[in-house]
């Protein structure tokens, strides 16, 4: 193999120090570390992938080992274990790297204590990612909506207008996370970071040549005491090691709510998508509860400008309407920190803790059981510690929440799980904005699966039958298998209750009865841009969706050897774009796939 296809990931720190560190690996031995040509180089089974250099420290030292069990309420397993093995190294005075070794990748932080009044020490972590290697690259935005092309250049022109609907000849420079490399053949790295706490900000990376640096956002506060930064991870391994991965939420906080009875994810009816405009009309919004109330969904979206509602209605008569149905009510808010000026509201009702804990206040009296906040402005320290503001002030009045408009998640599912999703992805939604969307979507709904639905819930407003402003070209059965595939604690349903309702009576029983809470999730076949095949598991009954992300038919691979036998509903699509819904006794070792196309098994136990 030419050293040029493998990982040469280095982290350029302070200098003028000599590594020395020796068997270092995590639990199962499949990841190590050791010293190579005054580098500290991570292999994947006894395979460089990592490359580390420069590292501020003389001596890595073993502390201990890493045991946590956890239970998460959403993700893509409940239960969970962080388990690793955990080193350190002094990196100068009252300072320190610890690193982790865990079975799927490697985590570390900087450390700093007796800090006097000053700034957040300057990080100079870098990756370098060697021309000709495979990577999947976001343009950073501060809403993270942008698609994740393949390339194997750091050379990217930047992409300009509504959307990213131009390109300049100025080369890009700036990346927002996750960043998916592919440093040898099969083997992958995801290299993101986790655990935003209070008195930090979150960071992005900043290209020169083949170097791609950690520069964390704006921090003005001055530091006194203890502090450190956010983890700094790389997932790394087979593609089933990334897509089954949950070092995101490992290496989090856990929550300190003693009383989570409250929080119950769902799927939710959602006006937005057909109806721009709908949520200040009553007689839309009962048209969406309504179907909530045919579909068996226990939520409504109720969106922008439900303070501006017409003919004498309120939001309290909607609210109200929907609760008498048996449908709990999400409504909308303005974060007011971000797009403000010619952005519908309700606006400036957060911002100060009276007029935020009022507000909530309201919400839980009347009966609201969750609020979409959108419109943030990106990774600096105060829109960090406005979230947790957030989360904690909603929490107290037992509201759910969905960040819109905002970074992608880091670890906040497990220490605030009362967010159960996060948009923070090119959705959906743009079938309203711009026209390019069509043509790329299956290709990018491909690749969403290994690259920003692995760190977190996914708002990105799947399956739609219909048409939006631009049409969309996916068949039906593509996009019913995206309400799978994507992972959401709320899955908002895109489209409008005519198409819903037109549907077979087969497509509306499986909506109703959709988990957006998994036991288990599998990796079955794919790869990134081209098919994608995942395995979700609800207690006993296993969702089984693929996608062909190409514009050719494809065979996709189904091995579902892990899965004992049992009855298999079939929803696929054929050449004219018709359903083909029916049953089976045995589990397809592979599903044809119309161009764009896409299937969903249901297997339930035998009775």
């Amino acid at each position: 193999m030419n050293m040029n296809r493998l990982a040469s990931i280095i982290f350029l720190c302070m200098a003028a120090m000599v590594v020395s560190a020796q068997n270092a690996k995590s639990p199962n031995g499949r990841l190590s570390a050791a010293m190579a040509d005054n580098m500290l180089v991570v292999s994947y089974k006894k395979q460089p992938v990592l490359r580390l250099a420069d590292i501020p420290f003389q001596k890595l030292k073993f502390v201990r080992k890493v045991k946590d069990d956890y239970r998460m309420l959403e993700g893509k397993r409940l239960l969970c274990s962080n388990e690793a093995r955990e080193y350190e190294a002094p990196i100068g005075p009252d300072a320190r790297m610890v690193m982790r070794l865990y079975n799927d990748g490697i985590a570390f932080r900087y450390e700093y204590s007796n800090l006097q009044s000053s700034k957040a020490p300057e990080e100079h972590t870098s990756f370098i990612i060697p021309e000709g290697t495979r990577r999947w690259m976001q343009q950073w935005s501060d809403s993270y909506e942008g698609f994740f092309p393949l390339s194997t250049t750091a050379n990217v022109k930047t992409l300009t207008g509504f959307g990213g609907s131009a390109v300049s000849d100025a080369i890009n420079t700036h990346w927002g996370y996750p960043l998916l490399v592919e440093p040898a053949d099969g083997v992958f790295a995801l290299i993101t970071e986790a655990n935003i706490e209070r008195r930090q900000s979150a960071s992005s990376l900043y290209s020169k040549g083949e170097a791609f640096s950690v520069v964390p956002d704006k921090n003005d506060l001055l530091l006194t005491g203890d502090w450190h930064t956010p983890w700094r991870i790389v997932i790394i391994g087979e593609l089933a090691d990334i897509v089954q991965s949950t070092l995101v939420t490992d290496v989090s906080e856990p929550s300190r709510l003693e009383d989570v009875s409250w929080i119950k994810p769902g799927v939710v009816s959602w006006i937005y998508w057909a109806n721009n405009h709908g949520s200040n009309d009553f007689n839309i919004i009962k048209k969406y509860v309504d179907m909530a109330v045919t579909l068996h969904l226990p939520y409504i979206l109720i969106d922008a400008e439900w303070d501006e509602m017409k003919d004498g209605k309120t939001i309290e008569d909607a609210v109200a309407y929907a609760l008498s149905n048996g449908i709990k009510p999400l409504i909308w808010y303005n974060s007011s920190i971000g797009w403000i000026h010619g952005a519908p509201g309700p606006k400036f009702r957060l911002n100060k803790p009276e007029d935020r804990e009022k507000e909530f206040a309201w919400c839980e009296r009347i009966g609201v059981a969750g609020v979409k906040i959108d419109f943030f402005s990106g990774d600096n320290q105060m829109n960090m510690d406005y979230c947790m503001d957030l989360l904690e002030s909603a929490a107290r009045h037992h509201l759910l929440v969905n960040f819109h408009g905002a970074p992608i998640p880091r670890g906040w599912q497990r220490t605030y799980p009362n967010l159960l999703s996060t948009e923070g992805v090119y959705g959906a939604e743009w079938y309203n904005n711009v026209p390019h969307f069509t043509k790329k979507a299956a290709g990018h709904n491909a690749t969403l699966p290994f690259t920003r639905n692995i760190v977190g819930p996914m708002d990105y407003t799947p399956c739609a039958f219909s048409d939006s402003q631009h049409p969309h070209i996916t068949s039906k059965a593509h996009e019913l298998a995206l309400t799978v595939l994507f992972e959401s604690g709320l899955q908002h349903l895109a489209d409008r209750p005519e198409s819903f309702l037109a549907q077979p009576q087969e497509v509306q029983a499986f909506l109703g009865q959709l988990p957006t809470v998994w036991d288990e999730t599998r990796f079955v076949s794919g790869y990134p841009g081209e098919s994608a095949v995942l395995a979700r598991r609800s207690g006993n009954v296993w969702y089984v969706a693929g996608i062909n992300g190409k514009d050719e038919p494809q065979v996709l691979a189904t091995d579902l050897s892990f899965i004992k036998k049992g009855n298999v509903q079939i929803f696929a699509d054929d050449a004219s774009g018709n359903w083909q819904i029916g049953n089976a006794s045995k589990l397809p070792s592979q599903m044809d796939c119309q161009p764009r196309g896409g299937f969903v098994l249901v297997i339930s136990p035998v009775s």
